[in-house]
């Protein structure tokens, strides 16, 4: 399969996108339970209950079935709040961060993903194209923030979302630290103060 076609792309409908769906389902508990080197096509045909030829045409690789798993789940995310409080929003953007991670599934399915994204480069592109989609939904925050007049005029949306979500993967991946509601407000205040301080530009 070419790397310019993203697998998964085209949405049909019927029996394909059942297929589809089950053979994500699948991927992501595979991808949890043994991690991105357990990834293999045949557990994850049998545990979707879907053909093995069917998978291996469909998609080749573990790199391209967890590219179009990170897909998924871009489209598949919560929308980002609307409180008309910049702080409460980012406070909810680190929480649900925060909760993502420390599911049970979800939480080692993300390790997974990202050693995945560290090996393949399909996966890694995709990873990018997930951040980026988070990261643009929840910026309209900020954006809304400095319309208000709530941060400084050149305030980078962007920057200040990535900011949030940053020390809670450095915690996750990098110190073991303890990810909880006080982490993620910890995060959202240092964030919000960096904004305001016009460090965020």
């Amino acid at each position: 399969m070419s790397d310019d076609v993203q697998p998964g792309a085209v949405r049909p409908g019927g029996r394909t996108a059942r297929v589809r769906e089950a053979v994500l389902r699948a991927a992501g508990d595979v991808l949890a339970e043994n991690g991105f080197h357990g990834l293999d096509l045949g557990e994850v045909a049998r545990v979707g209950g879907v053909g093995k030829t069917t998978v291996y045409r469909r998609w080749g690789s573990p790199g391209a079935l967890a590219a179009d798993l990170l897909q998924d789940m871009a489209e598949h995310s919560l929308p980002r709040s609307r409180h008309g409080d910049v702080g409460r929003d980012l406070r909810d953007n680190a929480r649900l961060v925060v909760r993502t991670l420390t599911d049970p599934r979800q939480g080692r399915l993300f390790k997974a993903l990202i050693a995945a994204a560290l090996c393949d480069e399909q996966a890694a592109r995709a990873l990018h194209r997930f951040y980026a989609v988070r990261v643009e939904e929840w910026a309209g925050c900020v954006t809304d923030a400095v319309e208000r007049g709530e941060l400084p005029p050149g305030t980078d949306a962007r920057r200040v979302i990535a900011a949030v979500s940053a020390p809670l993967y450095y915690a996750l991946l990098n110190t073991g630290e303890p990810l909880d509601e006080a982490a993620a407000d910890r995060a959202a205040t240092a964030a919000l103060a960096a904004a305001r301080a016009g460090a965020m530009a």
